[in-house]
């Protein structure tokens, strides 16, 4: 009995001293806040530099032109490498805790010392790396001379040559690769005399003839209109204006494109007869919703507590118009990345119109029945609708497709938040299939997001980087399947709100999709983490959007300060 109280107080004693020593490393952690230069790292509290280490970057507001003498760089090739460089460092340190090793020098400006993050030296991985410039940095030179990079100036929209005097004019000038210049920013006169031929574009639309795909491209809007010129708002325009009998429309938010709306004011004044149902949830951004419902001859709203998150019309009960657009300017102008549908089908039609009248009778959610599963068949593509909360799409239909998944799973979302999906999809990548992922920026970071999972698991993740979103809440599998509409991958999305899927058997539809998955990720750069809003968010500081919700635009972000 002796020995065993002994045991136990030393097994305790064994315990007390683990926890202490874990709670003293975890305490010795500081949060990484700022990157200033691949070498100047800023913490909470006190700012570090690491000693004996020389690196170029691309910030434009740090003087390097001792540096660039010392080493025969021109100011373009330091540049360059400097992007690289501070890419490195992006990767290595951003959003991480860290510890400290000081030498116990300093400055009036910093602290010097080393950076570890999970044990590993950043100063040491800093010359492996091949970008401090004391040590052998000729083969990142190489690849750095390659690189075909601009200033751009975020509010005139601008863009530069790297040794352009007018580009560092203005506060909010960035380096980017020229490839992700938006379709609408101007070359500098002075510096590029001759007109420049603009990159290639992602075509935007594909039909079969009764089915058309309209993706929109977030990185080639920088700034929303109203003006109605994408090609998807021209074929909403058209359907409304063809419009003889009646106009369903189930929407989460609206805000007035005046052709759109003027378009619905002369299909009123001509007796097509207006429904809508709407959200009213507490958190709902489109204050704009209850102009639109004058027009109406009936509506029905919805339960402040759980959205009606759908986006459709139905034009006449045979046309169908649908997909994860919200009905806004920043979708209607292909600001943000979505993707719709335009269906001409009677019977397709006739399904959404039996969930529509549901709503309109007041019952959303989980008071509405649950409509019988059917299969449609347009030419050569095979359609099957699913709505929210009923048919519980993620579990029963979409993570048996990922389980069967083969060859790819490529997913350009919003958010993917759901446990089992995330779950279904580390496990296809453990069996070597290529899954990648983009998601917005905005929810990159939510605490129910699973990037941080999928990225320990070995599956990339990109995050855009553009001033719009990545809204689309899609899925591409082994150029078969498509998965898009209204619903989020989330629990939210499956079993609460109001949402309608459609998952399409189409090897023509699929591999056009999956061509622009990879259009977006050749585009996008990989970084830990992206501000919503800020300087690292290409057009986000001058387009007149709460890109992040916290209620500030543009310059009044601190980001973009």
């Amino acid at each position: 009995m002796q020995t065993n109280k002994i045991f136990s107080i030393l097994l305790t004693l064994s315990l007390l001293i683990c926890f202490c020593i874990f709670e003293i490393n975890r305490k010795s952690e500081k949060q990484i806040v700022n990157i200033i230069s691949p070498t100047i790292i800023e913490f909470q509290n006190e700012t570090i530099c690491i000693p004996e280490i020389e690196t170029f970057t691309a910030d434009l507001n740090i003087n390097q032109s001792e540096l660039e003498k010392k080493y025969k760089l021109t100011h373009e090739d330091a540049i360059k490498l400097g992007y690289l460089t501070d890419k490195f460092a992006d990767n290595f340190l951003t959003s991480k805790t860290a510890k400290i090793k000081y030498t116990g020098k300093e400055n009036q400006n910093c602290k010097f010392g080393d950076i570890f993050v999970n044990k590993l030296s950043y100063k040491d991985h800093l010359i492996k790396s091949g970008y401090s410039l004391q040590h052998n940095f000729s083969n990142e030179y190489e690849k750095a001379k390659k690189l075909k990079l601009v200033i751009l100036n975020h509010k005139s929209n601008k863009y530069h040559k790297l040794n352009c005097k007018y580009g560092t004019i203005a506060h909010d000038a960035v380096i980017l690769p020229e490839r992700n210049l938006a379709k609408d920013s101007k070359p500098c006169k002075f510096c590029y005399v001759k007109k420049q031929e603009h990159l290639k574009t992602y075509p935007l639309a594909i039909s079969n003839g009764d089915m058309k795909m309209y993706l929109t491209d977030l990185t080639m809007t920088l700034k929303p209109d109203n003006k109605c010129k994408s090609l998807v708002c021209q074929e909403l325009l058209g359907l409304i204006n063809a419009s003889e009998n009646s106009i369903d429309i189930a929407l989460y938010g609206w805000v007035h494109v005046p052709e759109i709306y003027n378009a619905l004011v002369n299909a009123r004044q001509r007796g097509v007869k207006i429904r809508i149902v709407y959200d009213i949830s507490k958190n709902n951004y489109y204050p704009e919703t209850k102009d639109l419902l004058k027009l109406a001859y009936r509506t029905s709203g919805d339960n402040p507590r759980i959205l009606m998150h759908n986006k459709f019309f139905i034009f006449d009960d045979k046309k169908l118009f649908t997909g994860s657009m919200n009905f806004s300017k920043t979708g209607l102008s292909g600001f943000n990345s979505n993707c719709v549908f335009s269906i001409n089908s009677k019977e397709i039609a006739q399904i959404y119109k039996q969930e529509f009248e549901q709503m309109l009778e007041g019952r959303f959610h989980n008071s509405k029945s649950k409509l019988p599963k059917k299969t449609f068949k347009i030419k050569d593509t095979v359609i099957t609708p699913f709505f929210s909360p009923q048919d519980k799409v993620i579990t029963n239909n979409i993570i048996p497709l990922v389980n069967k998944a083969k060859h790819y799973i490529y997913i350009p979302a919003f958010m993917i938040t759901h446990d089992e999906l995330a779950d279904a999809l580390i496990k296809a990548h453990k069996r070597n299939v290529t899954v990648k992922i983009i998601v917005d920026a905005a929810n990159a970071s939510n605490p129910r997001s699973k990037v941080k999972l999928f990225r320990q698991a070995g599956i990339p993740v990109k995050i855009e980087n553009y001033a719009g979103k990545v809204h689309s809440k899609s899925m591409i599998i082994d150029n078969k399947y498509l998965i898009a509409g209204s619903m989020n991958f989330s629990k939210s999305g499956e079993n609460k709100n109001d949402e309608n899927c459609l998952i399409i058997e189409s090897e023509r539809f699929a591999k056009y999709y999956s061509e622009f998955f990879e259009y977006l990720w050749n585009k996008i750069p990989y970084k830990q983490y992206v501000r919503a809003e800020g300087k690292d968010s290409i057009g986000s500081c001058s387009d007149g959007v709460d890109n992040n919700y916290d209620g500030k635009i543009d310059m009044e972000d601190a980001a973009c300060q």
